[in-house]
């Protein structure tokens, strides 16, 4: 680490931006951007540790289908960030920020079987979906019409990750159990 320190923008503040979006509003839009971030990378961590840990018959689709979810979740992360960096603001970028600013937990540290886990998965998907609905709202009543649109394009990615996750959760399977004897 370099022993010359010169901050160029301090967290947790809004400076002018280039869109036009008064400080006021772009504040307001910024906090709730932050939130969905410090939510996505937590949602990141936990399918990760999906991905790592899932066993089973059906291991290698899902084990596939997490590793999408989660890059699809980072790309949304850094998509975010870039808006409030243009928003004038300053994106959540420490661990303990990022925790602070999150509004959904993650499971613990233990390893779950899978349907408990993607149940875990679904609950919190289902809290960013609501925390997204509100945010969109937010950017529109506020007249930032271009986050409001990155967010409801985010979310049909959201929400086509829940609706899968709701199918995996289903009790139909071609899978047998197996027999003992």
């Amino acid at each position: 680490m370099s022993s010359q320190e010169t901050v160029r923008r301090k967290a947790n503040t809004v400076g002018e931006n280039p869109l036009r979006l008064e400080a006021e509003k772009a504040k307001q839009v910024i906090e709730a951007l932050n939130t969905d971030l410090a939510d996505a990378y937590v949602l990141y961590h936990q399918l990760h540790k999906h991905h790592w840990n899932v066993e089973g018959a059906e291991h290698l689709e899902i084990h596939r289908f997490l590793q999408e979810a989660y890059e699809e979740v980072e790309e949304a992360a850094d998509e975010i960030a870039e808006r409030v960096q243009a928003l004038g603001g300053v994106p959540h970028a420490s661990m303990s920020a990022l925790s602070d600013a999150a509004t959904v937990e993650a499971e613990d540290e233990d390893v779950y079987d899978i349907r408990t886990s993607l149940s875990n998965d679904l609950e919190m998907y289902g809290d960013i979906i609501e925390s997204y609905r509100e945010h969109i709202g937010l950017a529109e009543g506020l007249g930032d019409y271009a986050t409001s649109e990155m967010l409801r394009e985010q979310l049909e990615d959201v929400e086509e990750h829940t609706h899968i996750i709701d199918h995996y959760l289903e009790d139909d399977t071609l899978v047998e159990e197996s027999a003992t004897h």
